[in-house]
């Protein structure tokens, strides 16, 4: 029988790529990449015991639901953000490994556009 996957397995996957830190989001284990939170335990009540918030593009997110939607889901709380819920008791452990390292390329991505989007605004304020 497979050992169940727990975030010290999702930590040990993200904290082997360059500049991650451990830290605490909304009162739960959570993995950041430049002060920005990649992965964390969901936390809103409505996500199911045991998963994981996966940040990613929304059009992933919606491929890999029709995919697999035993392991991957969405409730109403996460819908408009560009993120997944996974079922860490389902979720196969090269799959759990693709999901951190996108979702680690995927924040250092967005993170360096919305830097780059929010110093063209103030260029553009200034008189």
């Amino acid at each position: 029988m497979a050992r169940a996957i727990s975030f010290e397995n999702v930590a040990s996957i993200g904290c082997s790529l360059d500049g991650v830190e451990r830290t605490i989001a909304w009162g739960q284990p959570a993995l950041k990449v430049r002060g920005k939170m990649f992965v964390c335990m969901a936390a809103h009540r409505s996500a199911e015991p045991n998963s994981l918030v996966v940040m990613m593009d929304l059009a992933d997110r919606d491929a890999l639901i029709a995919d697999a939607p035993d392991t991957y889901y969405v409730k109403e709380h996460y819908v408009n953000h560009p993120c997944v819920l996974v079922r860490l008791s389902r979720v196969r452990h090269d799959a759990l490994r693709d999901v951190v390292v996108g979702a680690y390329h995927f924040v250092q991505s967005t993170s360096g556009k919305t830097a780059a989007r929010a110093g063209s605004r103030r260029q553009r304020r200034r008189p």
